[in-house]
């Protein structure tokens, strides 16, 4: 959704936008093109007040705070909540967001049956792609599988997000420069199967050049080193979950 978002993951825009939507974006409670929006707002705004995901990496470093975060994460609360947003969002009751931060919309004389058909509007695909992924795999003996995918989705899902967000910006110079507002991390198999999917850990070489596609990444990162414009690599995100829980 990501890739899709910037329109790297295809060549065409109808792939990027459509394919994409309904493939990664909708059956995660998501769309492309609202993401995008917001995605878009983010890479503009880096390192500024402006930041619609600033709230994501603002508290850090607390220890006692990224405990409790972790935890809720872990443990269902979090994700609770993010379905209960994502209810308001899909009513537009609430302004759509990634981030922690919601901004109430005005009302504006809206009637409720304006918000009923926002809400079908909006959640319609994640109704329908989930649906047919459970139809699939109930289909096949093995419906037990979509209460699995639920609970990731209400746990270590929002568990890896928050990490990689941490990755990405947290405790870094609050400055404009992608080059000192953004890290870059090594990334071994296991972050890659988690938090890192993507070639993520490289989100210096993405924030300086968001049009390249996510298998370039390495290549830039080389060339980079090569010309001495960047010097230090975080070892891994472990390094990182130390630095903001210090």
């Amino acid at each position: 959704m990501h890739e899709a978002a910037h329109r790297t993951l295809f060549r065409t825009r109808a792939l990027n936008d459509l394919a994409a939507d309904r493939l990664c974006a909708r059956p995660t409670w998501n769309d492309v093109k609202r993401y995008r929006k917001h995605h878009l707002g983010h890479h503009t705004f880096t390192g500024t007040d402006r930041d619609p995901d600033r709230s994501l990496s603002d508290p850090f470093p607390a220890a006692r705070r990224a405990a409790r975060k972790f935890a809720r994460d872990l443990f269902g609360v979090s994700g609770v909540k993010r379905v209960v947003g994502l209810v308001l969002m899909d009513l537009e009751v609430l302004d759509y967001t990634v981030a922690a931060v919601t901004l109430r919309r005005p009302r504006g004389g809206r009637t409720a049956f304006d918000y009923v058909r926002a809400g079908v509007r909006n959640a319609s695909g994640f109704v329908a792609t989930n649906l047919a992924l459970a139809g699939v795999l109930a289909a096949s003996g093995h419906a037990w599988v979509y209460s699995a995918w639920a609970v990731a989705y209400l746990t270590t899902f929002g568990l890896f997000m928050r990490i990689r967000s941490l990755a990405e910006h947290a405790c870094t110079e609050r400055s404009t420069d992608p080059f000192r507002n953004t890290r870059i991390l090594r990334a071994g198999i296991l972050a890659r199967l988690t938090v890192a999917p993507f070639r993520v850990n490289y989100h210096m070489e993405h924030r300086a050049l968001v049009a390249l596609p996510y298998f370039r990444l390495p290549k830039m990162h080389r060339m980079l080193r090569e010309r001495s414009a960047i010097a230090e690599v975080t070892p891994g995100y472990a390094a990182v979950l130390a630095t903001v829980t210090r």
